[in-house]
């Protein structure tokens, strides 16, 4: 087993940090090994970002995502990027609300989630990440929900633990229903 995730979207939505979850997930709390690399441009917030995480049972010898098995979109302008590079019959999650522009010919499995919608419903928008992190769980059955939230719960300031674990709580049940309706 070895997939390969990318994750983009702009500094400051927490891009690099769903990425380093994914990745302990799969390797810190479960029995996969990961790497997880990062990509973003000079500014803190408003610019480029992106975060690429291999899973797999075997040795990683390469740690870059070329072409993704799945691919978590939370921006028009990483979709617009990204998008021709996800993998015929992959899997997309896409932030619905900030990414209006899709392609309707795309061969691939789509997933919208209004993460930054349901985020600001539980108070603050930071954690959108989070929310899509709950939604590709339900989706993909990739890793365990309980490393997730482990892995959550180590990479996350303290203070934002619990709006956190509903962030992917509501993602999770975000995802669930899409599975209901497909």
């Amino acid at each position: 087993m070895r997939v390969e995730i990318r994750v983009g979207g702009f500094g400051g939505q927490g891009i690099v940090r769903t990425g380093l979850i994914l990745a302990a997930a799969a390797c810190v709390y479960g029995d996969k090994n990961a790497v997880d690399t990062a990509s973003y441009g000079p500014e803190s917030r408003g610019g480029k970002c992106r975060s690429e995480v291999i899973i797999s049972d075997g040795e990683i010898d390469f740690p870059k995502v070329e072409n993704p098995d799945i691919l978590i979109i939370m921006s028009q302008e990483a979709y617009l990027e990204y998008v021709n590079d996800l993998k015929e019959n992959g899997i997309l999650l896409v932030d619905s609300d900030l990414v209006p522009n899709q392609k309707k010919d795309l061969k691939a499995k789509v997933y919208e989630i209004p993460a930054t919608r349901i985020a600001e419903e539980l108070g603050n928008k930071i954690v959108a990440n989070v929310v899509m992190i709950g939604a590709f769980a339900a989706v993909t059955h990739l890793m365990d929900v309980n490393h997730l939230k482990e892995a959550i719960k180590s990479n996350v300031p303290k203070a934002t633990i619990d709006l956190n674990l509903k962030a992917f709580e509501r993602g999770y049940e975000y995802g669930k229903s899409l599975l209901k309706e497909n």
